[in-house]
């Protein structure tokens, strides 16, 4: 009997581990291609507000404003909004610049978090559409008018834009980075085909005005709640691979760990402040919500069952299986304890797939310990 709800422990992680990486990828690739739902894209221009907060960034705000003015968009139906999220530095005198070119800034008096901010930022708005971003990246010129075209259909709520990487020769996983977003992106862009994407970008994303709700203080995945909540709505989301932003990869997979940590402990969050994304006759995503974001929390436990399993297992096909896992640590293990091995690929492949499933187990305790917390309510400094 134990020996049986070994087995069965041992092919449920097996499945559900293949599922997540291969078979719901696999499945999206059909669904894409025979299921699509096409989209009515129409050149339009209604009128849109950027929001952006932003925290001590006078060193870049600047440019950041000067690539949105740049935009191949109407300047008369555009308006950009910069919420101060209680920045000490020169970052309100450098947005209060531009204020003759129908750029607003908002100011929390103390540091609020990005959910306030956007919050506040939404709620200043007058634009039909709202494009989200942030301060760091820079957008492609015909960004603002690839994600509104998509809003012509009217089935459509949100629309995601594409993140492309810089490259950058100080970059020690470039190569890695590169491939895991291939992954991803090909998985949007199916889901997007044949529906509706779980989440967004977050430095490049627009939604319908009307549909926003606004977040709960602390929030961390903005761009994966927000969305959410508009596919709750019945409107589509998508993914408009033509409305690109650029940013810079990370240099090493330390400073990829903690924004990896952040992001999954989010996914977490998700979990306690929206608990109906886990109900499958409430959430229309849900079995989008589940394969793509929650088993993927999931996987770094099923690792270990299936390991432990594995070497526990009577039988020369477990036996082979359990090395053949103690072999990939072992490599990823070297790749932890001797950083010069990395130069080698499969070294550094193996240590980047296990610091990314190792950050799963870290945010989900940063969850747990309560490190997504944010207590207070700032105060508002409106423009004067």
């Amino acid at each position: 009997m134990v020996w049986q709800i070994m087995k069965l422990l041992f092919w449920f992680s097996l499945g559900f581990i293949s599922y997540t990486y291969a078979g719901y990828p696999i499945l999206l690739w059909f669904l894409s291609r025979f299921a699509i739902k096409e989209v009515h894209k129409q050149s339009i221009t209604p009128s849109v507000s950027v929001v952006m907060s932003a925290l001590n960034e006078e060193d870049r705000i600047g440019a950041r404003i000067d690539n949105l003015l740049a935009q191949q968009y109407p300047a008369e139906n555009l308006e950009i909004i910069v919420v101060s999220d209680g920045s000490t530095d020169r970052t309100g005198e450098v947005v209060r610049t531009y204020s003759d070119r129908n750029v607003r800034l908002l100011e929390l008096s103390e540091r609020g978090g990005k959910a306030i901010a956007v919050n506040l930022g939404v709620a200043e708005a007058r634009g039909e559409i709202i494009v989200f971003t942030d301060a760091r990246q820079e957008f492609r010129l015909d960004a603002i008018t690839n994600l509104v075209a998509n809003f012509a259909d009217g089935s459509v709520g949100c629309v995601s834009g594409e993140l492309h990487f810089l490259e950058d020769p100080e970059s020690k996983i470039e190569v890695e980075m590169g491939a895991y977003w291939k992954y991803e992106k090909f998985i949007r862009r199916s889901e997007s085909a044949s529906g509706s994407v779980v989440g967004a970008t977050g430095c490049i994303y627009a939604i319908r005005r009307d549909l926003y709700q606004p977040l709960p203080a602390g929030t961390i995945l903005d761009d994966v709640l927000t969305p959410m909540n508009i596919a709750r709505k019945r409107k589509r989301v998508l993914f408009e691979s033509q409305a690109v932003a650029f940013d810079i990869i990370s240099k090493d997979a330390a400073q990829e760990w903690r924004r990896k940590v952040r992001t999954l402990a989010g996914n977490w969050q998700l979990l306690s402040l929206a608990p109906w994304i886990l109900l499958p006759w409430v959430n229309p995503l849900w079995c989008r919500y589940v394969s793509h974001k929650l088993l993927r929390l999931l996987v770094p436990f099923g690792m270990v069952v299936l390991f432990v399993v594995s070497l526990l297992l009577p039988g020369s096909f477990f036996r082979v299986f359990a090395l053949i896992q103690f072999v990939f640590y072992g490599i990823a293990l070297a790749g932890f304890l001797l950083p010069a091995s990395r130069s080698l690929r499969l070294v550094n492949l193996s240590y980047f797939f296990m610091v990314m499933n190792a950050a799963a187990v870290a945010g989900f305790w940063m969850w747990a310990t309560g490190g997504c917390a944010t207590a207070w309510q700032p105060a508002y400094r409106p423009e004067k």
